[in-house]
């Protein structure tokens, strides 16, 4: 299993220049190629990779691009590479080869972009020095801040500049799967607003609000570059300023979610969430909060982090009735509005409605769990997809994903 670490990187100010000249090299080389391609498709005709790298060679021999020297060949290359994944995806989208949402055609790499990256191949023989500093070819030894040991040789490594101005080195290493023991626990898992989770256990994880309690200190540096005039060395130092906001809020959110995965990861054998449409919320007058939530990153976080420990994950479809069926009886009650946060069932149960639903998501989801397993289950046996007055409801699809290691 591949993954990366990333470490923070100090380079001095002529290493901050050299990478600067690698960033602004790898960014044209990507430009001339994507403008090619795209007089190509004008033209009706295709043009191969091979054909762009030799005319990334030819172009290193001319006045007007004899600059591309200056840094390191393997820069270059793989910003062809990058410019080909990018197509690669692009028609995959376009056909419906590609699972996932739509992407659009590669557009043109600008200097004011927010994020700036070069990557270095093993061919680039980049090294980690016996003073514990990270040597790049045409750059020099970097100055890196180890949180931790790399398990293996890295395969690659990419160098980041982000809108704060932050350096940062991400390794490609290659990693053995370890295998956690098993334990008998498995939890369902209700996301919200109220509060960032609610467990099947009746655990309730509260929703650290992170954008919400920085709002006003950044609405102070926000209005603060408003002011400042185009152009002007204020204003850049202000643009970095509400990008240093941003990129705290960004960190802490992080790191809530990766502490989060991995307690819910170790301390569970099986862990199924609700799939919840975000993008679609993300259109509505919550929009702020969900975005602030962070859900996408904490369920990818723990699917991740359950492959790699031998976990089982799943999602429940986001149809699935879960706050409306009582957990107990497996009554459908009817669909009720956001403000109702308790109700009682005709078979005399109170629910708590976030708690009742995830006990109903853990519910649908160990039903599909044995079945994929190959064990026939009869619907009487699961009281959470039972219907009305006794009588049993089709099953509705429960799964829309497994990720197993």
């Amino acid at each position: 299993m591949q993954l990366r670490y990333n470490f923070r990187l100090y380079p001095t100010v002529g290493q901050q220049q050299s990478l600067a000249q690698a960033f602004g090299c790898s960014r044209v080389v990507f430009n001339d190629a994507l403008a090619i391609r795209q007089q190509a498709f004008r033209e009706g005709r295709r043009v191969t990779d091979a054909e762009l790298s030799k005319l990334l060679t030819e172009s290193k021999k001319t006045p007007e691009r004899s600059w591309l020297g200056g840094v390191s060949a393997v820069v270059l290359q793989q910003a062809l590479a990058d410019l080909n994944t990018a197509y690669r995806n692009f028609f995959g989208s376009v056909t419906g080869t590609r699972k996932g949402s739509k992407v659009a055609a590669p557009r043109f790499r600008s200097r004011r972009d927010n994020r700036q990256a070069i990557r270095f191949t093993r061919n680039a023989r980049f090294t980690v020095t016996a003073g514990e500093k990270l040597r790049l070819p045409k750059i020099g030894d970097v100055k890196v801040a180890w949180s931790r040991r790399l398990p293996s040789e890295p395969s690659s490594v990419t160098v980041i500049k982000d809108a704060a101005g932050r350096y940062f080195a991400s390794f490609v290493v290659e990693v053995e799967t370890r295998t956690l023991p098993e334990v008998d626990a498995e939890v369902g898992i209700d996301l919200g607003l109220t509060s960032f989770a609610v467990l099947s256990d009746g655990r309730v994880i509260e929703n650290p609000r992170l954008f919400r309690r920085a709002e006003r200190k950044l609405r102070k540096a926000q209005q603060a570059l408003a002011r400042k005039q185009k152009g002007s060395s204020n204003r850049g130092r202000a643009r970095i300023k509400v990008a240093r906001a941003h990129a705290k809020i960004a960190d802490q959110r992080r790191d809530f979610a990766h502490k989060l995965s991995t307690t819910i990861v170790r301390d569970n054998q099986a862990v199924f969430v609700e799939d919840l449409c975000v993008q679609g919320l993300a259109r509505t007058r919550l929009a702020k909060s969900v975005h602030d939530a962070g859900w996408s990153m904490f369920t990818r976080l723990v699917g991740e982090k359950a492959a790699r420990h031998g976990r089982y994950f799943a999602k429940v479809d986001r149809f699935y009735p879960s706050s409306q069926l009582c957990s107990a009886c497996g009554v459908v009650d009817g669909k009720k509005p956001l403000h109702v946060r308790s109700w009682t069932c005709r078979c005399g149960v109170s629910h708590d409605r976030d708690v009742n639903a995830a006990k109903n998501i853990l519910a649908a989801g160990q039903v599909e769990r044995l079945n994929a397993c190959g064990v026939r289950v009869s619907p009487g046996r699961v009281p959470a997809l039972r219907g009305e007055a006794g009588t049993h409801r089709k099953r509705p699809r429960a799964l829309v994903g497994i990720s197993v290691l």
